[in-house]
Order: C-alpha cells, then sequence, then structure tokens
C-alpha cells in the first residue's frame, strides 16, 4: 500500500493556483470544477502541532479535478515537472483508465502540466496523452520531452487568471471529430 509524506506536497503550489483559477471561473459562471480529495488513513500524528507526518493512501485516486464547463464534463491531473522531460511514470494506470471511460461517456479529459522551470503550463488532451502511452507500453520511450508537444497547447497567465486552461481547452474541443 502506498504511503505518503511530505514529498505528496510537491503539487501543492499548483493546486492552489489551479483552485484559484476554479473559483474564478466558478464566480463568473464558465465553470464548476471541484478538488476531488484523496482519502487517506493516518499512522503518525505530530502530537505538538497536530500534523500527519505518515499515511497511507486507503485508495487509488482516480484524477485531481472534475466538474463541468459549460454543461460539458471535464476531469483532468495536474502533474508539475522541473525539467524539459516529463516521465510517464507520474500518470498512473488507473488514471489512464479513469480518463478514457470518462471520455467515452462524453466527457473531457486532460492533463495539465506545469514546466515549472520555465513557468509554462500545458494542456495535454487524452488523445495525445494515450499516443505517448502506448509508446511507452510497446517498448518506447518512457517519458515525454518538451519538444514532442504540439505548442498550441502551451498557454501562460493571463486576464487575472493564474492557469487560464479553458483556453485550450476550447482548442482541443474544436480539434475534435464532429459526431
Amino acid at each position: 500500500m502506498p504511503t505518503w509524506n511530505s514529498r505528496g506536497l510537491r503539487g501543492s503550489a499548483l493546486e492552489e493556483y489551479i483552485n484559484l483559477t476554479n473559483e474564478k471561473y466558478k464566480e463568473n459562471k464558465l465553470a464548476l470544477i471541484q478538488k476531488i480529495p484523496t482519502p487517506i488513513t493516518p499512522i503518525k500524528m505530530d502530537k505538538d502541532n497536530r500534523q500527519i507526518t505518515l499515511a497511507y493512501f486507503e485508495q487509488k485516486s482516480t484524477v485531481d479535478y472534475i466538474g463541468a464547463v459549460q454543461g460539458i464534463p471535464v476531469c483532468f491531473d495536474a502533474k508539475e515537472c522541473q525539467t524539459d522531460t516529463f516521465p510517464l511514470q507520474n500518470v498512473h494506470e488507473h488514471q489512464v483508465q479513469f480518463m478514457k471511460e470518462f471520455d467515452e461517456q462524453g466527457g473531457v479529459a486532460f492533463l495539465l502540466i506545469f514546466y515549472s522551470h520555465r513557468d509554462e503550463f500545458y494542456y495535454m488532451r487524452l488523445e495525445e496523452l494515450l499516443e505517448f502511452w502506448e509508446r511507452s507500453l510497446s517498448g518506447g520511450r518512457k517519458s515525454i520531452r518538451y519538444e514532442e508537444l504540439d505548442e498550441r497547447f502551451f498557454f501562460h497567465m493571463h486576464g487575472g487568471l493564474i492557469v487560464p486552461y479553458l483556453d485550450p481547452m476550447q482548442l482541443d474541443l474544436e480539434l475534435r471529430p464532429t459526431l
């Protein structure tokens, strides 16, 4: 069973940025997106600070965020990368499976990757993730190089939004085949 310790806080700044953006989207009635908490069982507590110092994950989580954008079901996971190479081991098989099933039900599933050393965000469409995923499963590269990414899906802070992911999501929707 996986355990949690201070390493689990690596993405907390990114989560906070996304949460602030989601609040703005909610205020402007553009989207209603919620952070999905990962259930944990505390094992050790720091009695002085009343903080959990060691815990077990109760179950595998699906994705970090789920909700709706203008009536469209949306789910996504947020990842931080400190180099130009994003390891696919940062995405778990059960997450990919959940996103595939979510997409099959008519939803939009994607990854948000924050390249912290570049101060850039990347919206990775599920279709793109699956291509890299399949490549790794068939014995190919088990990471994604920055140069391999579609430049149209990089985005930056603007308009008071720290992580304005609705812009690349709109492009994602435009590129999808019509039914």
